[in-house]
């Protein structure tokens, strides 16, 4: 039996990674932190919880934490998270790390895009990113994972296997991406309150959203070339949900046909990423840990277009592919629908 805490456990993403965790018998959640001072029971955080899980939520120390677990979903927000990782990693605990601490591998590209200097820099560039489909062998054996996130996951699925063929260019990428309101997280903001994110549609970060180094650096990876995007997100009055319109030159005159063929063969073992024949929707993945991806020529461009749900195959979901992995469990193990 591994047992687990969540830190950080009142957000969204923590209440969809406590689900799919209740779902493995051979997994207990045997603590629950929040920066709050005080013991509060999880089921007054998330009601969904009542009855599933007996657990208080408390701001415990590393000490207690690893009194009480084997192995943390860290989802604290940046800089917080790396505040205490290098301790949990030192008490002898294993990590998945939801935030964008570990993603990037210069410390001075993070401190450019997140405003603050990292309270960990040692280990970046050393930290193995999470995305199973293109980095599955490095992860078991870690001990602390950089968990993607969940446009970043879109994009970098929808265009590694174009680029890592040489079926695009690597440059001038578009990627207009569109998000559900739960993607902003829980705590409360003008922008994402009812009257005004509802019946409207708006963009924000442009030109220097923190996601935007983080697909170049992991497609430059994948395709062995630099490459340069160009990322636009959008809040949608929706809960949940990622849908991605990306558009590419082509770097060969390959017909459509071959092209979806290049994605259905790069993803053909994959069990969360489907290559379909239709236009994607948000809805067609919704609560699920799918990803479903295809494309279209179109007058010069070659338009991908992908969806997932931002709280399960973003975020809670690849998670828990992630530490399936390090624990040795089938990688589907409680993340295939019933």
């Amino acid at each position: 039996m591994v047992r687990i805490a969540v830190a950080g456990a009142t957000g969204y993403t923590a209440l969809e990674l406590i689900r799919i965790l209740l779902r493995n018998p051979e997994v207990q959640i045997t603590a629950a932190t929040t920066r709050k001072s005080g013991e509060t029971p999880i089921h007054t955080i998330h009601p969904s919880l009542t009855g599933r899980l007996d657990l208080n939520c408390a701001d415990l120390s590393v000490g207690q934490i690893a009194d009480r677990a084997d192995f943390v979903f860290c989802c604290l927000p940046h800089a917080a998270s790396a505040a205490v990782i290098s301790d949990l990693l030192d008490a002898g605990l294993r990590v998945v790390d939801l935030s964008a601490d570990y993603r990037l591998n210069d410390a001075d590209v993070y401190e450019q895009w997140y405003g603050v200097k990292h309270p960990d820099p040692g280990r970046l560039g050393s930290t193995v990113y999470g995305l199973p489909e293109l980095f599955r062998d490095r992860i078991a054996d870690q001990n602390l994972i950089a968990n993607p996130g969940c446009y970043t996951s879109t994009s970098i699925l929808a265009l590694a296997p174009l680029l890592s063929r040489g079926l695009i260019e690597p440059t001038g990428i578009i990627i207009d991406a569109k998000s559900g309101v739960s993607g902003a997280g829980r705590a409360p903001k003008q922008n994402t309150l009812f009257a005004e994110c509802n019946d409207s549609i708006s963009a924000y970060g442009v030109g220097e959203h923190r996601h935007q180094p983080e697909i170049e650096q992991v497609l430059t990876e994948v395709s062995g070339q630099s490459v340069d995007v160009v990322f636009t997100p959008h809040l949608i009055p929706m809960d949940r949900g990622i849908l991605a319109t990306i558009y590419a030159r082509p770097s060969t005159d390959a017909p459509e046909a071959e092209l979806m063929s290049a994605l259905r063969e790069f993803y053909a073992q994959e069990p969360f990423v489907h290559v379909v024949d239709h236009l994607p929707a948000t809805k067609d993945v919704t609560g699920t840990n799918y990803c479903h991806i295809t494309l279209r020529r179109t007058k010069g461009f070659i338009t991908v277009l992908a969806v997932l749900d931002n709280l399960v195959k973003g975020a809670a979901g690849v998670a828990v592919q992630n530490f399936n992995l390090m624990a040795g469990f089938p990688e589907t193990t409680g993340l295939l629908p019933a």
